[in-house]
């Protein structure tokens, strides 16, 4: 038998865009059609379908647990275990056990996550305020919907919403909850999607209420007078700020600041820390002072411990001897998290579409929704109405003939010909013929149609008002304002987070009472070291020693606590102060300032400047004859910032900088060997730091300006010859012995 002749085997080919098929085999696809094809729909499968809410609130692992609990009956019953719930709620969610758990522990009433939770736990559910404090498993808890359900299914059975196939369509659920009040901003929502996230703080349910019930009346209503900010949970103090909380309210985007509320237990000397942020926890809080203490950066605290029992958070410091608690508390809040932040990004999806919005426009698109539900209610319960008065209507035909009725059903020798035999003896329809076959022989009496027909005039009556209220906006909004106010009544709660209006009052910075301060001299060489050096280790030192190619630039005499204003040759400035750099020897290079600030890669020291009380001026001279003389208060900042760019003009190169405490004499050389000196008087200041200035130097051409100084420092013999009362001045050439070749150093 000949040998079947072998095939040679096909060279795979493969690539990093490669795609293997069922058969092991790989072909090529282009990455932009990887993306498409197989990475997009699982994007937007996670935006829509998994980590953003939605208008009602909820995302879909929330609304698919809360409507498994009101389907068992669990809104008005009795509780049951978690695992039946659980077990229950994967028809609708195949996600896996452990997450619809996650989902519910967090929902509960146990876990202090919401303002107001949808369950009511029983059992160790865990705490949000806690990062080790583990839930009990779902076979040891039980839960029920808590009272405030009624108000996410008081319409659900009146065709208020869509209802949508579950993953295998063997049953419907709801697309939204018909929430009557804007759950949305009630309960707190984090979410982490592809591309895009979601963090939305709660609100006091009253405040939200009457804010959208306030906007429904006026459209131009300020916000801030019925929502003065969010409400946690957890409680603690809300730091307000007027423009951040405004700008969240537009954008839907910032932060607001929030700090744990303490008291002082004299009798033990000790602080007891019985509120804490929403966005932290007590481990957390725990670790970082810790940290703190370790190093010696906290010397007040003798102990601190957890005492969280059954009676809430309580976290105790216990105190040295002499330590002032309210010094201590500002110190902790600077340096821990016991002052926190809280980022909002207030993305939600509308119609399917993910939009970061306000307060305001969420609470807009809420009512458009909620007058849609409304609206759709109201037309289910005309048709429901209707389908009433109409078979009412039929049971009236009776009532002239009842004997005829009789006959007529009495004398039908089949089933089947009962309705159409009452449906031609009457003139009325297949519809009403069979309610009236269906009545039992001992209703078929004057008595029972008359009382079943009265109520056909009050039938009209409501079915004339529904339609009169499904015709007017202003009518629909009036039910869905009735509601708001009923839920706020209902289920409405004192603020838990305090709001601290006057905080220069009530939160003092003592940061600067805690720096010690001392005389110092400062050198800055030019390559950008600086050396803050104590009067004692002065007198002992030598020569100063510097890099290889470097030369001192200026020295000062200065405080620890002094403030320097560093700036750069990339039009920035940094702030710091010399009590963040380690005392130094005039043996030692000293902290190299581009590093120790943080500076961008190829970036320089130009210049520092002492801040002192930010009194006085700084004077910016540059390369096309301008100067720019900017308060130094320009560069004070209420903040804690670092780093301010734009610190000064990008339009020519910056030649030279000075401080200046009062008005003085200037001098300023040119590259074609001219000089002018003129009165910092003549200049007017800027309060933009970014400002060209005023001219000085007319230049000639292809002149600029080389320099700057201070004419008591130029050594200038005749400054009558170079000096000028008007600006812009050409100035005068420089004479021998006032060239720039005599002076040691333009830098201050």
């Amino acid at each position: 038998m000949p040998r079947k002749k072998q095939e040679p085997e096909k060279k795979k080919k493969v690539n990093t865009d490669g795609i293997m098929d069922l058969h092991g085999s790989t072909t090529e696809q282009a990455i932009s059609e990887t993306l498409e094809v197989n990475y997009m729909p699982y994007a937007m499968s996670v935006i829509v379908s998994r980590a953003i809410p939605e208008i009602d609130g909820f995302k879909p692992s929330h609304r698919k647990l809360l409507y498994t609990m009101y389907k068992m009956g669990l809104l008005t019953g009795g509780r049951t275990k978690s695992a039946n719930i659980v077990g229950q709620t994967m028809r609708l969610n195949p996600h896996g056990d452990a997450a619809i758990y996650e989902t519910m522990v967090r929902l509960a009433r146990g876990n202090e996550t919401l303002l107001h939770p949808f369950v009511d736990s029983k059992g160790n559910f865990g705490k949000v305020y806690s990062r080790d404090m583990a839930y009990a498993a779902s076979r040891y808890t039980e839960a029920k919907l808590d009272a405030i359900c009624t108000e996410l299914f008081k319409d659900i059975d009146s065709d208020t919403v869509d209802m949508v196939d579950n993953y295998d369509a063997t049953m419907k659920e709801p697309s939204l909850l018909p929430t009557t009040f804007p759950n949305v901003l009630v309960s707190a929502n984090q979410g982490i999607a592809v591309g895009m996230a979601s963090n939305i703080c709660s609100f006091n349910l009253k405040e939200v209420c009457d804010t959208t019930i306030a906007l429904m009346d006026n459209p131009e209503h300020d916000i801030l007078e019925t929502l003065p900010g969010p409400d946690f949970s957890t409680g603690g103090e809300l730091l307000y700020d007027d423009a951040a909380t405004r700008e969240i309210y537009s954008t839907g985007r910032g932060s607001f600041k929030l700090r744990a509320k303490w008291r002082y237990i004299k009798e033990g000397n000790l602080i007891e820390i019985y509120e804490i942020p929403y966005s932290t926890a007590t481990e957390v809080i725990m670790d970082k002072v810790a940290e703190l203490i370790k190093p010696g950066k906290i010397k007040e605290i003798a102990d601190m411990r957890d005492e969280t029992d059954l009676g809430g958070l309580k976290l105790t410091i216990d105190l040295k001897r002499g330590v002032d608690p309210e010094k201590l508390m500002q110190k902790l809040y600077r340096m821990t998290p016991l002052q926190d932040s809280f980022a909002c990004n207030f993305n939600i999806l509308v119609a399917g579409m993910p939009r970061v919005m306000g307060v305001g426009e969420i609470l807009e698109e809420w009512t458009a929704w909620r007058m849609e539900c409304v609206r759709r209610r109201i037309f289910f319960q005309i048709q429901k109405k209707e389908d009433r008065l109409h078979l009412l209507k039929g049971l009236e035909r009776i009532l002239l003939d009842i004997d005829k009725a009789i006959t007529i059903i009495r004398e039908t020798e089949l089933e089947s010909e009962v309705v159409p035999n009452l449906m031609i003896g009457f003139g009325i329809d297949e519809i009403q013929a069979n309610f009236v076959a269906e009545i039992k022989l001992r209703n078929i009496n004057k008595e029972y149609i008359l009382k079943q027909t009265k109520s056909i005039d009050d039938l009209e009556k409501e079915i004339a008002e529904l339609r009169d209220i499904l015709a007017s906006n202003r009518k629909l909004q009036n039910v869905i304002k009735k509601e708001l106010k009923q839920v706020a009544e209902k289920y409405g709660q004192p603020r838990r987070t305090e709001i601290i209006y006057n905080l220069d009052e009530i939160a003092p910075d003592s940061e600067e009472e805690e720096i010690p301060d001392y005389p110092v001299t400062v050198f800055l060489s030019r390559e950008g070291y600086l050396k803050k050096i104590t009067a004692q280790s002065l007198r002992m030192s030598g020569e100063q020693k510097f890099k290889e190619g470097d030369s001192l630039a200026m020295t000062a005499e200065s405080s620890n606590r002094a403030e320097l204003l560093v700036f750069t040759d990339q039009f920035q400035c940094y702030k710091t102060r010399l009590s963040d750099f380690e005392d130094s020897k005039a043996s030692l290079l000293g902290d190299y300032l581009p590093q120790k600030l943080g500076m961008d890669p190829g970036e320089n020291v130009f210049q520092v400047v002492f801040a002192g009380d930010y009194k006085g001026f700084v004077l910016f001279f540059f390369e096309n004859g301008k100067v720019a003389k900017v308060p130094l208060s320009a560069y004070e900042t209420k903040t804690n910032r670092k780093k301010l760019t734009g610190a000064y003009s990008d339009k020519s190169p910056l030649k030279a900088v000075m401080e200046l405490e009062t008005d003085d004499q200037m001098a300023v050389y040119t590259t074609d060997n001219r000089c002018v000196i003129f009165s910092t008087a003549q200049l007017l200041p800027k309060t933009t730091r970014s400002t060209q200035g005023v001219s000085v130097v007319s230049l000639k051409k292809k002149a600029v300006v080389s320099g700057a100084v201070c004419l008591e420092k130029s050594g200038i013999t005749n400054p009558a010859r170079y000096r000028t009362k008007t600006l812009p001045s050409a100035g005068a050439i420089l004479k021998e012995e006032d060239s720039q070749e005599k002076q040691i150093q333009f830098e201050v």
